[in-house]
């Protein structure tokens, strides 16, 4: 095992802690970690990560479920949609973009440049959703038209798809907003989706890439460990102030993801 796999690992039970620390987030860290430490392309870590991201979310269904903050049937709705356009995504979308997308002179913007870039706009997105003080709560009230529903969770489908992280920060705030549930329990519901969202999605990918299964299950495997500590050490440490805190190291990273990806590092 070299230095890279060791750091590698290392970045998976980070992920795990943040994800067992404040519920969420920690799988955006996936995707960096896979492309600038262990010298994947965005495509495979894109994919990976969805795997690596939809078995965490089961075991924090689970944990969820049995605090009684979770409605599956709210989730399931918004499931639907979702995972139909998460897998559209990647069995077709993805595919079919072009690895070259526009030249300016010597400058070349290739596929995986574009994806990198979305992902860390995205994440950009995701930093201002942790540092913001949301003081919605809601009232379990599923009352928007279904057809609403649907468009909102192709929409966020397709991103999620795109980037191959989970979007219980794109989740969140639409069941809290959109359904009117609580935020422990619009917490606790997004994991479902997620869930059923990632693995659907790498359904896709594996009928075209080559999976390396050994490393995949291994990276998995400690990820699942971290949330296991995380959910352990949360008893004890403020997820507010996490939150907020991991909010602004996503924003630095999205930051340093696109200075290097125009090559202006």
């Amino acid at each position: 095992m070299d230095t890279s796999q060791i750091f590698g690992y290392i970045g998976a039970l980070i992920v795990g802690l943040v994800l067992g620390l404040i519920g969420g987030g920690g799988s955006i860290l996936t995707v960096p970690v896979l492309v600038y430490i262990l010298g994947y392309n965005p495509i495979v870590a894109t994919a990976y990560s969805l795997f690596v991201v939809g078995t965490s979310s089961l075991v924090g269904t689970f944990q969820k479920y049995k605090e009684g903050l979770v409605d599956f049937k709210t989730g399931l709705v918004f499931s639907f949609p979702s995972f139909i356009a998460v897998y559209l995504s990647r069995r077709y979308l993805l595919p079919s973009i072009p690895e070259r997308l526009f030249s300016a002179g010597d400058f070349n913007f290739t596929k995986d440049m574009g994806i990198m870039i979305f992902f860390a706009i995205i994440m950009i997105i995701a930093s201002y959703s942790m540092i913001k003080n949301n003081t919605k709560t809601g009232a379990n009230n599923f009352g928007q038209p279904y057809y609403k529903t649907f468009v909102q969770g192709l929409i966020i489908g397709t991103i999620t798809g795109i980037i191959g992280a989970g979007g219980g920060f794109l989740y969140v705030p639409a069941l809290v907003l959109w359904a009117n549930i609580p935020m422990k329990k619009a917490v606790g519901t997004s994991l479902i989706i997620i869930t059923v969202n990632s693995l659907i999605g790498f359904l896709g990918d594996v009928q075209t890439l080559e999976i390396e299964w050994v490393f995949l299950l291994t990276f998995t495997a400690i990820a699942v460990l971290g949330i296991i500590i995380g959910v352990f050490l949360s008893k004890f440490i403020s997820g507010k102030k996490l939150k907020k805190s991991f909010g602004y190291f996503i924003l630095i990273m999205a930051t340093y993801i696109i200075y290097k990806e125009l090559k202006l590092l």
